[in-house]
């Protein structure tokens, strides 16, 4: 299968874990809901393409993976786009969970996603016992405290952040789970393949910023300038467009330079470099031309 096909086809298989005739009705769609369509996949996608580079013995629990980390960053963005949080209307270019179905369901949905992604590991990796225990602390550390994206969202509650411990909780963490979880899914030592994480999502944090500041919520499906409305670390804010869009490029070679010896390797550093490019659309960074 195509590996887009995967991906989707863990994601609808976990899904239906959730569907019974008994169950909430409203809460079984906004489910649905923040989960498809999805976006670029990119955090399920660089998971996979770990795994694959490790020759990916273990398609079933590379799978499970792939679809719990999408189904932890899918939470992630319902509870961000909150009243309480970024109160934002849109998501993905449709209305955003709790403009859809009211602020109680999207708390809720943002809890039983995140359930899901532990249940979906659990049941698809249980023929691997090995391997269950590992992908479940590696996910764990990538979303929980003390340096997880929970973490990175409660930062936004405090004055006097850091950027780059901002950027490495609330978006590197999860990109660094996502990595590690893609070897250790593939029965390799998943702390060498931390550095590759935390590089992709710095620079994809940047880049965020980059969009935030200059383009706009018809392009991104969601809304923009809301770095200044709401006064949170920005790279650009901190180090202007042009030094945003250099350190974006910065940590995308240095996170390909630290990609450790493996059988894929090339193919792997290929295809973050391919990723890093359409992080920002390049008419939106003339200055680094």
């Amino acid at each position: 299968m195509e590996a887009r096909e995967r991906i989707e086809g863990a994601l609808q298989a976990a899904l239906k874990l959730t569907q019974s005739p008994e169950g909430p009705g409203l809460l079984e769609d906004a489910l649905q809901h923040a989960v498809f369509p999805g976006g670029a996949r990119i955090r399920p996608r660089l998971t996979q393409a770990v795994a694959l580079a490790c020759r990916d013995p273990y398609p079933a629990a590379t799978d499970a993976v792939c679809a719990a980390i999408e189904l932890l960053h899918c939470a992630s963005l319902v509870h961000d786009d909150l009243p309480c949080f970024d109160d934002s209307p849109m998501r993905r270019g449709k209305p955003s969970v709790h403009a859809a179905f009211g602020e109680r369901i999207a708390v809720l949905t943002g809890d039983a996603l995140i359930v899901l992604a532990f249940e979906t590991v659990a049941r698809r990796v249980a023929h691997l016992p090995a391997l269950q225990s590992g992908l479940v602390v590696t996910l764990c550390r990538a979303v929980g405290m003390p340096s997880g994206i929970v973490a990175g969202q409660a930062r936004e509650c405090e004055p006097g952040v850091p950027l780059e411990r901002y950027q490495r909780e609330k978006t590197g963490a999860l990109f660094a789970g996502a990595t590690m979880a893609g070897a250790a899914a593939a029965g390799v030592s998943p702390e060498p393949w931390r550095a590759l994480g935390d590089g992709i999502g710095e620079a994809f944090q940047i880049a965020d910023d980059i969009l935030d500041a200059r383009s706009s919520a018809d392009r991104i499906g969601k809304p923009v300038g809301r770095d200044v409305a709401l006064d949170r670390p920005s790279a650009v804010r901190e180090l202007g467009l042009h030094g945003a869009a250099l350190r974006l490029r910065e940590r995308v070679e240095q996170a390909v330079a630290s990609i450790p010896d493996c059988a894929g390797r090339e193919p792997l550093a290929t295809l973050v470099r391919a990723q890093a490019l359409q992080f920002v659309p390049a008419d939106l960074l003339p200055v680094a031309a």
